[in-house]
């Protein structure tokens, strides 16, 4: 530790922090894409360097290389196993590059690290104490908590931490918006709460560049008791000549320091895009200048509180969800065309309808082959057919911005019954060279969607209004073990799901066996039935497939069938299975193969033929 007292020093004067290590990293030549934190091993003196450069820039808090020197991003690279040597190596790296008239921090950044907001408590709590034994065990003047988007993992952080240590702690949150954490705290609440849990310092870093984050300082009711300190961006990340750069100068570095100092901050430094050049002209302008005590906004009238808006859309329909709580509930997948022509689809579309399915259910891409939007066929047969859609959304084909600007449009347009899928990579599809984007899981973006109906965006941003998504989960249920398929589909219902869909099902046992694996689940379950088309599509689904079996007296009767015959045949089959599928499940997903809609119309007219039959022997039998 160093032979200052780092409390003391605070008490009366200005702290100048460092700057960027990563981005400055980058621009020395360190390619992207490697473990920087584990350049402190296989690199010291270039970790060193670093050090160095900010230190004779006029730094005197200087951090350790050890943002992300957690368990779970070291396993990234292979190197769970080196947390404690990683971060007790980049204390002493950091500590032999700098006088003793400077303080070694230990960083810790957010695990979570801007992720869809759900993690495991107490994975988190044993990484954050693992990282910080280390780094307190080699010695660092104090702690920073640095990056966090969401104030409750920032507090879990500090809950863990404090016990450990009476060195100080300062917790920085990173802003997406200058009001608000992500998890939709207001900065007064989040600041309240963070000088409740212990810690000796509060502010903010990255993301924000010294206007903006001058501005929610500006806004909000800091503790006066507690140091604020500052790391802003060089300003926004920007394309320039083919290149991402940061643009903010030296010197406006400089002007914003004293900018700072007169919001009574009193650790000031940088971060990503930051270099030497930064540090050292706020370093000049705060030469020899004292601290000014805060000065809190006045007549502040909004609640600290996390706030939850209550204003809900009336639906004008039940949901399939509703329909099928009481009688048997038919939904029919008519897939978007391939080409710019719809009118076939909107004629079959309108037949289905008629025939008394409840809702038209439209893929996203299936099999990875481009297809129209179903959003805007769902707008279409909402608005001019008046037909419910339920449309799929997969997490193939749009990153976490694209995903939530879709589901706001669905939202816009009142779609608000989905099937989230996870979609098959695009290298099976029609575009190959496509990129599969995959940002979040099947899991995660059923939790989302249920979170904009709480009002809150994936951001965590507070929303005006809450959506009203009926969240469908998908099941494949042709798996070599199906209590291992069965304790996946728990877990999107734990994450949210209001019904499930099955993938087709061609034998009755087949039906029978999962009507007994999903009885436990409080949530119905709409079976898949597709019918065949003719021989040569029963073959291609029984060997080609994974996982679909179709039965040998089923090939058996479909056996050199095709065109109209082969299709009559499928239908056959597909009413018997139905028979079957009605005895256990009330829900009825039929599939439209290769758009022959009027194969599943009829299929549509039989079951709810049954149902009425259904209804008319009930009758009966209590008259």
């Amino acid at each position: 530790m160093s032979g200052r007292d780092l409390r003391q020093c605070l008490q009366n004067g200005l702290l100048v922090g460092d700057g960027a290590m990563a981005t400055y990293l980058y621009q020395q030549g360190i390619p992207v894409g490697i473990c920087y934190e584990e350049l402190s091993l296989t690199q010291p003196d270039v970790i060193r360097s670093v050090h160095r450069a900010y230190y004779e820039a006029g730094a005197r808090l200087i951090e350790t290389n050890t943002y992300g020197a957690n368990r779970e991003r070291l396993e990234r690279y292979g190197l769970a196993g080196k947390v404690t040597r990683i971060n007790r190596e980049a204390v002493a790296v950091a500590r032999s590059a700098v006088d003793d008239d400077a303080f070694v921090v230990g960083s810790i950044g957010s695990i979570l690290a801007g992720r869809v907001p759900h993690y495991d408590t107490e994975a988190y709590r044993d990484m954050y104490e693992e990282q910080a034994t280390a780094l307190l065990h080699a010695g660092v003047d104090g702690i920073v908590l640095e990056t966090f988007l969401d104030l409750e993992e920032l507090l879990l952080a500090v809950e863990v931490i404090r016990p450990l240590t009476d060195r100080p702690i300062i917790a920085q949150l990173a802003l997406m918006e200058v009001a608000r954490t992500r998890d939709a705290y207001t900065l007064d609440g989040a600041f309240a709460h963070l000088a409740k849990s212990g810690v000796d310092g509060v502010g903010f870093n990255c993301r924000l560049g010294p206007t903006e984050l001058l501005r929610a300082l500006e806004q909000t009711v800091m503790p006066t008791d507690l140091w604020i300190s500052v790391f802003p961006n060089a300003g926004r990340l920007g394309l320039v000549d083919g290149n991402y750069e940061y643009q903010t100068s030296p010197a406006y570095f400089g002007e914003s320091a004293l900018r700072l100092r007169e919001q009574g901050v009193r650790i000031i430094g940088g971060c990503c895009g930051t270099t030497p050049a930064h540090i050292r002209a706020m370093a000049e302008s705060l030469r020899d200048l004292p601290p000014l005590p805060r000065v809190n906004p006045k007549n502040k009238t909004e609640s600290s509180a996390r706030r939850v808006p209550i204003h809900l859309r009336q639906r004008n329909k039940p949901t399939i969800v509703e329909r099928v709580q009481r009688e048997y509930t038919v939904i029919v997948e008519l897939d978007p065309p391939k080409d710019l022509e719809t009118s076939s689809f909107l004629e079959g579309a309108a037949r289905l309808h008629a025939a008394g399915a409840a809702a038209i259910t439209m893929a996203d891409n299936s099999l990875a082959t481009t297809r129209m939007s179903n959003m805007a066929l769902g707008a279409i047969v909402k608005s001019q057919l008046g037909i419910d859609p339920l449309v799929h959304i997969t997490c193939r084909d749009r990153n976490l911005i694209g995903q939530q600007s879709h589901v706001m449009g669905l939202h816009a347009l009142g779609i608000d019954q989905v099937l989230v899928i996870t979609g098959d990579p695009t290298r099976i599809g029609d575009l190959p060279g496509a990129s599969s984007i995959y940002d979040v899981t099947s899991f995660e973006l059923i939790r989302m969607l249920k979170q904009l109906n709480e009002g809150i965006s994936f951001s965590g941003k507070p929303l005006k209004q809450r959506a009203q998504f009926v969240v469908g989960a998908a099941f494949n249920p042709h798996v070599r073990h199906l209590d291992a398929a069965v304790r996946r589909l728990e877990k999107k219902v734990e994450a949210g799901a209001d019904f499930i869909m099955t993938q087709p099902v061609y034998d009755a046992d087949g039906i029978r066996q999962i009507a007994e694996a999903t009885a436990h689940l409080d949530i119905p379950v709409f079976i898949g039935i597709m019918p065949l088309t003719g021989y040569r599509n029963a073959l291609f689904l029984h060997n080609e497939v994974p996982g679909i079996k179709i039965p040998s007296d089923v090939l058996e009767r479909m056996k050199d069938l095709k065109g109209e015959e082969g299709r009559k045949m499928g239908v056959a089959i597909a009413r018997e299975l139905l028979d079957v599928a009605m005895a256990y499940f009330r829900g009825i997903y039929l599939i439209t193969p290769f758009a022959y809609w009027q194969m599943t119309e009829e299929l549509t007219r039989y079951v709810l033929r049954a149902k009425q039959n259904a209804l008319v022997q009930s009758a009966g039998g209590q008259g």
